[in-house]
């Protein structure tokens, strides 16, 4: 029973979100182009930066990806203009801080491939021709590119399970119990290390008290 009201209420913390223009604080930096929000007193939500495509993790450029959207959005307030659902559950949406588009910014950088529909988003695109030009970050030339898309499909294989979204859902909380796991090197994914932190009140999981546990996996800082 106390799953399925957490599962209700988690939903409901999306659906709610759906389509809606609202401020989150940002709890975690999970990649390139997604990130943990808190909403008020609601529970944690991912939302997937619209319109843009990083680096998978464990694919070149995927470290430095990540490490620019958190020096962008980790701890923040961010102001979140949502456009979809994903299949994962996920939030599509553009995200802003001090009135500068995020998404807009990681393809700047030189962090992410402009991912709009058809490929017909005109400021992407020339953010992008722009950082080609300036050979930044991905297009640096210091490694071998190639498309998110395209490297999950030769990968798929090489990929954790643990780091695939299983169906969709927010924090997965079907999929988790309360049991006797108590540190980070026992935790399948971050959503797991949310569920142990924010259910289960296992506080060893946030040593430094900042509700980001197990930050080699949450990507906190």
């Amino acid at each position: 029973m106390r799953i399925g009201m957490l599962l209700l209420l988690f939903v409901f913390a999306v659906t709610a979100a759906y389509g809606d223009q609202f401020t989150a604080r940002v709890i975690a930096v999970l990649d390139g182009d997604t990130v943990m929000v808190l909403r008020n007193s609601g529970p944690p939500f991912k939302v997937r930066l619209a319109d843009i495509d990083a680096p998978e993790k464990d694919q070149p450029g995927g470290v430095e990806s990540t490490k620019s959207l958190s020096q962008l959005v980790m701890h923040k307030q961010v102001g979140v203009d949502s456009k979809a659902t994903d299949i994962y559950g996920r939030l599509v949406a553009h995200l802003t801080v001090g009135g500068m588009s995020v998404n807009e910014e990681q393809v700047r950088r030189g962090m992410a491939w402009e991912y709009s529909y058809y490929h017909d988003n005109k400021s992407y695109i020339a953010l992008q021709n722009e950082a080609q030009q300036a050979q930044r970050g991905l297009w640096s030339g210091s490694e071998e590119i190639m498309k998110p898309a395209h490297w999950r499909k030769l990968h798929a294989k090489d990929v954790p399970v643990s780091t695939l979204p299983a169906k969709p859902s927010v924090l997965d909380v079907a999929d988790y119990s309360c049991g006797s796991k108590r540190n980070c090197t026992q935790m399948r994914s971050c959503d797991e290390a949310f569920y142990y932190l924010s259910e289960c009140g296992v506080k060893s999981l946030d040593p430094n008290r900042d509700g980001v546990p197990c930050e080699n996996i949450c990507g906190g800082s």
